[in-house]
């Protein structure tokens, strides 16, 4: 092992202020892995965060490592870890600590932060420190960049269809975009039997989308999507929405949804209020469920369940550790599924 890693770094808000660093490679401590990663998957989060802050707080006299999306082999562990042992492949949970029910968290400040924020570590790093509990073996049969994508953009969607939503066979979904939540969520829904509608503004990613099981694609630049979702489902409207837009956006999305039917809302695309017709909300029996990507059990059960229904991530393009700039400008233009970063 190499007596140096490298490792991204900033001291303030704004990609301007990212630097490609080196420091020694950490220790693990008591219940601690310490991880070679492999690949680091990007999330629109990582982007704002970067950009913007969010939640983010700079740790004193502490480089602050962005990322929280990794696989990787466990090199070394502390005392008194029982999960893993070196050798083993895991992917991170994006939120520490959150091992099964409705999470730590209260009621001024929600759930909790994500890896990455600076309340805790991040892994756009060569080798990274997590507690034991902060990652679950990887998928058998998914490659490095593959796996890296399940921790937040995967168990989003997997949370809100099967853990929360309990999506079945015949039922219909909408997902709005093609980025990484949205293909996740179109492959989980096929590989349960749902038919789904794809919206997007560019046809040529809704071409694509249908390759990957879409049954229907709607271009909202040049039709009503909410008209043709009653048009592609006889009028009922759609079972489950994947709302990854936000906002006022969130009101079409209550007028496509079927009577009973649910609308996880996982995106703050178009802002931070949401707003739509109560009337609806009652009329309709709806049900508008929060995400918050999930916990580690749920994680677990979505690794089952690649491994044996063969679900495979969209990934658009891979980029090394030192080019995360150009990964950043990808992301912020509308990948087709995931950008990852490799790492070795």
């Amino acid at each position: 092992m190499a007596d140096v890693m490298a490792y991204w770094t900033m001291s303030a808000v704004g990609r301007a202020n990212l630097e490609l660093a080196e420091g020694p490679i950490p220790t693990p401590g008591s219940a601690q892995i310490l991880v070679k990663v492999a690949a680091v998957a990007l999330n629109y989060r990582d982007r704002m965060a970067i950009d913007e802050g969010l939640t983010m707080i700079f740790p004193e006299n502490a480089p602050f490592v962005p990322g929280s999306d990794m696989v990787g082999t466990v090199v070394a562990v502390g005392v008194d870890v029982d999960r893993f042992t070196p050798g083993d492949r895991v992917i991170s949970t994006c939120l520490p600590d959150w091992i099964d029910g409705p999470g730590p968290g209260d009621a001024r400040l929600g759930g909790p932060e994500a890896l990455g924020s600076g309340y805790y570590p991040g892994v756009l790093a060569e080798y990274v420190i997590l507690d034991q509990n902060w990652a679950v073996a990887a998928p058998e049969h998914l490659g490095d960049a593959d796996a890296s994508t399940l921790p937040m953009a995967g168990l989003s969607a997997w949370t809100a269809l099967i853990e929360r939503g309990r999506l079945r066979a015949g039922q219909t979904v909408v997902v709005h975009g093609t980025g990484g939540v949205a293909l996740f969520g179109l492959k989980i829904a096929a590989a349960h039997g749902a038919e789904v509608i794809v919206v997007s503004r560019d046809d040529a990613k809704l071409a694509r989308a249908k390759d990957h099981g879409a049954a229907h694609g709607v271009n909202r630049t040049t039709t009503d999507w909410v008209e043709a979702v009653y048009d592609l489902t006889g009028g009922r409207g759609a079972d489950h929405i994947l709302e990854t837009v936000g906002g006022g956006h969130v009101a079409r999305s209550i007028e496509a949804a079927a009577v009973g039917g649910r609308i996880s809302l996982i995106g703050i695309l178009d802002g931070y209020e949401i707003s739509g017709p109560v009337a609806h909300l009652a009329r309709k029996k709806l049900t508008v469920d929060g995400i918050q990507v999930g916990d580690r059990l749920s994680l677990e059960n979505l690794v089952r369940a690649v491994d044996r229904a063969g679900i495979t991530p969209v990934i658009d393009a891979e980029y090394p550790l030192a080019d995360l700039p150009s990964a950043l400008e990808h992301l912020e233009h509308g990948p087709f599924g995931k950008i990852v970063v490799t790492i070795g």
